[in-house]
Order: structure tokens, then sequence, then C-alpha cells
């Protein structure tokens, strides 16, 4: 596949819509359990851009379509030219967007139907929350499929999440995590038949809560994950304590009346 003809495929493969304050992305190639291509990688990473630019989004979330997977993968036709050199590249061009999206200002959730494989595991661990149905299942099959491997960066965050001694079972016999392993991990926070009720509720819940004190979780626990051990968190501290919203809320709650966040 071509750059043109990747980056032309890429607004029907991966659709963002905004509606009520929640922007949704889709990764949509069902054909394929929607398997990522460079254009759709570079997509999601405009959508994390658009999320952080518009004062009205207060929550993001990704999903598949088809009801088959969430994503299976990038897609293994792009490997077909690959030596080293363009895998250091491509490691590094997946990294930067996983970090993108680890860095988005607003909660992420992710809605996991089916597989969640390979890339689009990295993707779903980058999310805030994870809900997923009773067929998802989860994996980096690689060592019996196409023997490459992952980046330091994803294997650190997929540690961090599932722990060490489950994470390098499932690389080295390259097995599934099943849904009830994933929710005993605490990777997945919900299983749940309707995963589209269950995300509205959630991106409803969070919609009603402080936008800035949401931030600064999401913040310090990617400062805490990428160092190792304290973080300097003045900034954040500061940000939150100096911000319209806490001095407001503050008389609010002492007033007994609502306050409507407002994100500053």
């Amino acid at each position: 596949m071509t750059e043109t003809e990747d980056t032309g495929a890429t607004a029907e493969n991966l659709l963002v819509d905004s509606e009520d304050g929640v922007l949704t992305v889709t990764f949509n190639r069902p054909e394929a359990r929607n398997a990522m291509t460079w254009g759709m990688y570079m997509g999601l990473a405009e959508a994390c851009e658009r999320a952080d630019a518009d004062d009205s989004i207060r929550v993001m979330v990704l999903r598949g379509a088809g009801g088959k997977a969430f994503v299976a993968g990038t897609d293994i036709a792009q490997f077909t030219e690959f030596d080293g050199a363009a895998g250091v590249a491509y490691e590094k061009r997946i990294s930067e967007v996983l970090s993108r999206l680890r860095a988005v200002n607003v909660p992420v959730i992710a809605a996991i139907d089916g597989y969640c494989v390979g890339g689009g595991l990295g993707i779903a661990a980058c999310a805030d929350v994870r809900l997923a149905s009773p067929r998802a299942r989860f994996g980096v099959p690689i060592a019996r499929t196409l023997g490459n491997c992952l980046s330091g960066d994803t294997l650190s965050l997929l540690i961090e999440l599932l722990g060490r001694a489950r994470v390098v079972d499932m690389l080295l016999r390259a097995r599934f995590i099943e849904v009830d392993e994933a929710l005993t991990a605490g990777f997945v926070g919900l299983v749940t038949d309707d995963t589209a009720e269950a995300t509205a509720e959630w991106a409803n819940t969070l919609k009603g809560h402080a936008p800035l004190t949401m931030w600064s979780v999401k913040e310090i626990v990617r400062r805490l994950s990428d160092s190792d051990g304290a973080v300097d968190d003045e900034d954040i501290v500061e940000r939150i304590y100096g911000s319209e919203d806490f001095h407001n809320a503050v008389h609010a709650f002492i007033d007994k009346t609502r306050y409507e966040w407002q994100g500053r």
C-alpha cells in the first residue's frame, strides 16, 4: 500500500465523531479485524490533537467496528519490505503515537469487543479505563506468527498494567488472555454484554467530573509510569489549586449550590 493510498483510505478506516462532549474514534476495517494502517495510526494522533484543542470535548472513546475486534494489530502487509532499520523506525513511530494517546488531557475510554491484539493491546493499554465484552481476548502472539518484537516502551506499559509474570508468560507462550483473567488483573474494569451502553454511562459520569482534577490524575500517573520513582508535581498542584474551578467549587460547596465545571 502506498502512502497516497493509505492516506486516502484513512477517512473510511478511522472514523472520528464528536457529540455532546464525547470524541469517539472508531477503528473501521471490520473486514481486516480493524488492523491498523500507517494512516490510521496518524489519524489516531490527529484525533488526540483534536481532543486537546477543543474545550467542549470532555471524554475520548476508542472502539472497533464490526463486533469481532477492537484492533487486531498492525496490517501485516505493511511489513513485507522491512529490514532492521525500518523496524526501528516503525517502533519509534508507534511509540510516539501511543505516547501522544497517553498524554491526552481528557479521560480516554477503550470499549473492547472481540480481539484486542498486538498494536491493539498497546492502544488499549494507553486508555485510562477499559471495559470489555465477554468475547474480548487479549494477546501478542508474535512468537508463533511474525517473529518480531515489542518496543521497550510498550512492553514496560503492559508489565505495569498486567504484571511481569503474566506478560512474559503471555508473550513466550503466545497465549491469549481471556476476559475473566483481564478483569482479575485489573486491566479491564467491567465486563458487559452491552459495551455501547456501558461506554455511554461511563462517559456521562466522566463528563460530570472536574476536568482539571481528572487531568491531574492522568498526568501524575503518566509521569510516575515514565520515571523510576517520585515525580515533580509542583506545576500540577499549582495549576489545580490556582484554578477558577477549584476557587468557585469551594464557594459553591459551602453555599450548597451546584457548580458547572469550566476546565480552567
